[in-house]
């Protein structure tokens, strides 16, 4: 079964300096019907203003990514990392038993356009890390390349839950297919343009979420930027 969540129903905030779409219930955007999917817990399309940014604030036992899709986020931890992320990074931050962090946009006249993405670890109270690599456009050509596992496969960042993130970047006719556990779910989340996923057309902001199927095809790519989400049930 897939289900297909629009972009337009998204929960969104408008804070003047970040603008942020919510894809489920997350701070003072609270639906009762999309508080998660499996083990995945937020995707927030956020937009920060120039010379703006999150302060210093904590997390504790979550999974949490960014994924950069334009500008450049400075992040600064706890934990003494203080990095630059921009796009075609995948940063992967392990709260655990608690850390604290800030991220910001130091650039004077661009906004940072980034997904935020939260996954619920296998087990709570694990000693908090952080893992950032980097993914080029042609790993993600015309294919779907894994950047997060749980056990860091073929290069991709290390998650400490039950659950694969693919990137994919598809236009004209290339495609491609993914086998799924149908016990488990799968969740699609078309970054930028237009895609058709097991035949339903997607565009920019859509997510389809997946249950009781057996496989995923991607195809009909319109300048197309996709992550998908192999996640516990």
């Amino acid at each position: 079964m897939l289900t297909l969540r629009k972009s337009a129903d998204r929960g969104h905030a408008d804070h003047g300096w970040l603008k942020s779409h919510h894809s489920f219930s997350f701070a003072g955007y609270h639906d009762p019907a999309h508080m998660g999917w499996g083990n995945l817990r937020v995707i927030n399309e956020d937009r920060v203003a120039p010379g703006k940014g999150f302060g210093t604030h904590g997390h504790r036992d979550m999974e949490i990514i960014s994924y950069v899709l334009s500008g450049e986020l400075a992040h600064k931890d706890t934990l003494g990392n203080v990095k630059g992320i921009p796009p075609g990074d995948v940063q992967r931050m392990s709260a655990g038993t608690g850390v604290m962090h800030s991220e910001f946009n130091h650039a004077p006249d661009q906004t940072t356009h980034f997904l935020q993405i939260w996954i619920e670890p296998a087990r709570n109270g694990i000693a908090p890390s952080y893992e950032q690599k980097r993914f080029e456009a042609d790993e993600k050509r015309g294919r779907l390349r894994l950047v997060a596992s749980p056990d860091g496969a073929d290069g991709s960042v290390t998650v400490h839950a039950d659950a694969a993130l693919y990137a994919g970047l598809f236009d004209g006719a290339e495609a491609a297919t993914l086998a799924l556990d149908p016990a488990r779910k799968g969740y699609v989340h078309l970054v930028r343009g237009a895609l058709d996923v097991n035949g339903q057309r997607l565009l920019a902001g859509d997510a389809a979420l997946l249950q009781g199927e057996s496989q995923l095809a991607l195809s009909g790519g319109q300048d197309a930027e996709v992550l998908v989400f192999d996640l516990a049930a």
